[in-house]
């Protein structure tokens, strides 16, 4: 029998046309277009070929379109960009959103979703989606995570959802992601971060192949806290939480300081930062690893990888929009896809 990781590296990658008004179907064209130089696998666009071809003659760009099913796209890739319907046509111009826009958006997702966990994909990689239209339409979960989730439950059961933000250079988990600082406070627990450091690193050893993963937990308050003079949450939340993943046989330190955590020798001595809350772990990463730097959701028994940007309306259309990111997201994924876990 094939080993699994075989068959993975076989199937393509199912891109989702993201909200069709923004810069996803721009960089979705550019990345086949780059599809030699640049070593990107085998993947097809969830769209419709009208509306892809129209953005492509906007763009100015050359490009053969294949209206195809999942199992024939790695076939028409070297040659055409394989397009499979989703179901719902999208009509939406450049940088104005429409009626069409928001249904097109999740039918992507769910179709995308549906092809890997029938095996006709290898993962699931997401264009940028526009939250305010989606809002507009009905949509009730905070954002691309949660959804995924959602399509993900099995048995009425709801898998936890873990945000990573990987480069080369460096890889970052936020315990809080989408709340203001102080609901991300108030929500912080010792569990919470326990169960966030364990998916972590099971992700670590299954998909990025690193045995023993080395972790490094963030304090909360600055310098850690300062043995409690700044703030008391390092020695009663954050603390706890490290002694708990030690005594479970986990490589973690920590709280250590987050101002300290990201020049180039500290990086050196982890894989995985786990940060308290959103900015604490994307400033770094971004600031680090922008063009390259890939949204990777962690938890779900499928792989789902993005590019670390927005939909970008001012550029939609224009030409301008760099495909880098949407890439290195491609490449993540078939490298996760492919990658056996170690033995450990």
């Amino acid at each position: 029998m094939e080993p699994e990781p075989l068959k993975a590296a076989r199937r393509p990658l199912a891109l989702t046309l993201g909200e069709p008004a923004g810069i996803g179907p721009d960089i979705a064209i550019k990345a086949w277009l780059r599809r030699n130089e640049a070593g990107v696998p085998a993947f097809y666009l969830l769209g419709d070929c009208a509306f892809v071809g129209e953005r492509a003659k906007r763009l100015g760009l050359s490009i053969t379109l294949a209206e195809c099913d999942a199992d024939s796209a790695v076939a028409a890739f070297a040659s055409a960009l394989p397009i499979v319907s989703a179901g719902h046509a999208a009509t939406a111009e450049p940088g104005r959103p429409d009626a069409s826009s928001a249904e097109a958006a999740l039918s992507s997702i769910r179709k995308a979703v549906a092809d890997v966990q029938a095996g006709r994909a290898g993962a699931v990689v997401t264009n940028p989606i526009a939250k305010s239209v989606l809002y507009n339409a009905g949509f009730r979960h905070p954002g691309h995570t949660e959804f995924l989730a959602e399509l993900a439950a099995k048995n009425g059961r709801t898998p936890q959802p873990v945000m990573m933000l990987w480069s080369p250079k460096l890889a970052v988990v936020p315990v809080t992601i989408h709340l203001s600082l102080r609901e991300a406070i108030e929500k912080l627990t010792v569990e919470s971060i326990v169960s966030t450091a364990r998916i972590a690193a099971r992700a670590m050893t299954s998909r990025f192949g690193v045995a023993r993963p080395r972790l490094v937990l963030s304090g909360l308050n600055p310098h850690a806290g300062e043995d409690g003079t700044l703030g008391i949450e390092d020695q009663t939340i954050v603390g706890p939480a490290v002694d708990k993943l030690r005594a479970e046989g986990l490589d973690v330190r920590g709280p250590l300081p987050a101002d300290t955590m990201f020049h180039d020798a500290a990086r050196k001595t982890y894989d995985c930062a786990i940060c308290m809350y959103h900015d604490q772990a994307l400033i770094p990463v971004k600031t680090l690893a922008f063009d390259d730097a890939v949204n990777v959701t962690l938890g779900l028994p499928f792989i789902r990888t993005s590019p670390d940007h927005g939909t970008a309306f001012d550029i939609a259309g224009s030409g301008r929009a760099n495909p880098a990111s949407l890439i290195a997201a491609l490449r993540l994924a078939h490298r996760m896809a492919s990658a056996p876990a170690p033995a450990v």
